[in-house]
């Protein structure tokens, strides 16, 4: 049932506090005494917002908080409910990681790689290898047989300084994110864990928080990134036993931390025996900038892939371990999947060793410069942060538009973005701003009359602000 207005209606003036931290705390205590009862279903954000005079982004962010608490449970097209704290916990799921690709829209959600054939080089590659007729690809992967993809792993990551690094480091994973969770396994102890991060931040840390039961506290950030002082000000107020940062290509800001930020953040993960991991999934054949792994190897894992560089299809990534940690590291591994598939890591052991990959790897940052020079163009005189070697842009949104409005606007011209809520944490405020992925997945004819009508959008406010 739908709560009656005169029954709830939260009263959130005069709190002194973040509107939806206020809503969150109203909602926290109708459930604790009784006014809200398990089961009964909570007005819809649109119409909350309404009837109380807030945007629907603060309804929305209160929702979440208190969907992440256990105290409230949603389902697309059923509504949010009070949840049955007798029952088995249920998580409403996050906007989706990875979107299917739909050809006839302009998806600027999803951070794709440009397809410049690499399907058939990887096709090739896959004949050779099953023409090799190895018998490895009948057991269960070891140490011993995934060594060879190990040591192309290196000489993968040559133009990167990860400092003293050999095979024994290296864990081998299903990718990027599969490589973190396995990182944090092996740090995170304890009941109540915390996990710092940048307070923009890419969505795979908050789900791979949700999947260990773990907090995730959002550390403020400057055009250098995270901020040290605010880091270790997080530390002393939340705890926290490893932060997670993107210092190469920041998603969703660009932002590229430079050598003395880098060294200060060190110090204070230094004197706080904060465990650090390096988030590099965008890495570039040459890093100008020594990894964290370089500055502090007793305390930071570098984790990387081939899948924005090579191909998404290849789920293939893997963690450089801090030193003495190589063996902890692989027993996780072992316990999580029990190894990366026998034929995947042969099959990218020899793109990395004929030298596919690296070609490949140089189309590709050829293609997205591309993308983002097309993108400059069209929408260089509003608020943008772009580089050519990031596969995304951060538009900051002009005097007029909200995220949200901005969003739905794009989304009846059949545009999708990702709007920076989806980057924030629950704690942590929204700037009024969407990132573009310029991956998207349609010909340069499409994408180009996508952005032109986004500069159309942008200059032609609809309706005003949100109030």
């Amino acid at each position: 049932m739908i709560v009656p207005d005169t029954k709830w209606l939260p009263k959130i003036e005069g709190t002194g506090r973040s509107k939806y931290k206020a809503l969150a705390e109203t909602i926290r205590a109708g459930i604790v005494s009784g006014q809200l009862q398990p089961g009964v279903k909570l007005p819809p954000v649109r119409e909350l917002a309404y009837q109380i005079g807030v945007t629907p982004g603060t309804v929305a962010r209160a929702y979440q908080l208190m969907t992440d608490e256990g105290r409230l449970t949603a389902g697309v097209g059923r509504g949010t409910f009070v949840a049955d704290r007798t029952a088995p916990p249920h998580h409403a799921p996050d906007v989706p990681l990875i979107n299917t690709v739909d050809e006839t829209i302009a998806d600027f959600r999803s951070s794709r790689v440009p397809d410049v054939g690499q399907g058939r080089a990887i096709d090739a590659v896959m004949m050779e290898v099953a023409a090799s007729h190895r018998r490895r690809h009948i057991n269960y992967p070891t140490q011993e047989t995934d060594l060879e993809a190990r040591e192309a792993v290196i000489d993968w990551m040559a133009g990167t300084d990860l400092g003293a690094v050999d095979a024994d480091h290296i864990v081998l994973a299903n990718g990027a994110q599969n490589a973190v969770v396995l990182s944090l396994l092996n740090i995170l102890s304890g009941p109540a864990p915390v996990i710092l991060t940048e307070e923009l931040a890419y969505p795979g840390v908050r789900h791979a928080a949700r999947l260990l039961r773990a907090k995730v506290v959002g550390v403020a950030m400057d055009e250098d990134g995270i901020i040290p002082e605010a880091l270790a000000a997080a530390y002393r107020e939340h705890g926290g036993q490893v932060l997670i940062t993107s210092p190469s290509v920041h998603s969703p800001t660009v932002i590229r931390t430079p050598l003395a930020r880098k060294l200060e953040i060190a110090e204070v993960a230094r004197s706080l025996n904060l465990s650090i991991i390096d988030d590099d999934c965008h890495a570039s054949p040459k890093a100008d900038v020594p990894s964290y792994r370089a500055i502090l190897p007793e305390q930071t894992y570098y984790v990387s892939s081939l899948t924005k560089s090579v191909s998404g299809a290849l789920r293939f990534g893997f963690a450089v371990a801090p030193l003495g940690q190589g063996v902890a590291l692989r027993q996780v591994a072992q316990s999580a999947h029990y190894g990366v598939s026998q034929p995947i890591t042969d099959i990218c052991a020899a793109l990395i060793q004929n030298g596919q990959a690296a070609r490949i790897r140089g189309q590709v940052a050829q293609a997205i410069a591309k993308r983002v020079r097309i993108a400059v163009n069209i929408l260089g005189r509003w608020d943008i942060r772009w580089r050519e070697d990031a596969p995304f842009i951060w538009l900051s949104l002009p005097v007029g538009w909200r995220a949200s409005r901005f969003m739905s606007a794009c989304e009846a011209q059949g545009i999708e973005v990702k709007p920076a809520d989806e980057f924030a944490l629950p704690d942590d405020r929204a700037p009024n701003a969407v990132r573009l992925a310029i991956g998207t997945c349609v010909s340069d004819a499409l994408y180009t009359q996508a952005l032109r009508q986004m500069d159309t959008l942008l200059a032609n406010p609809q309706g005003g602000m949100e109030s």
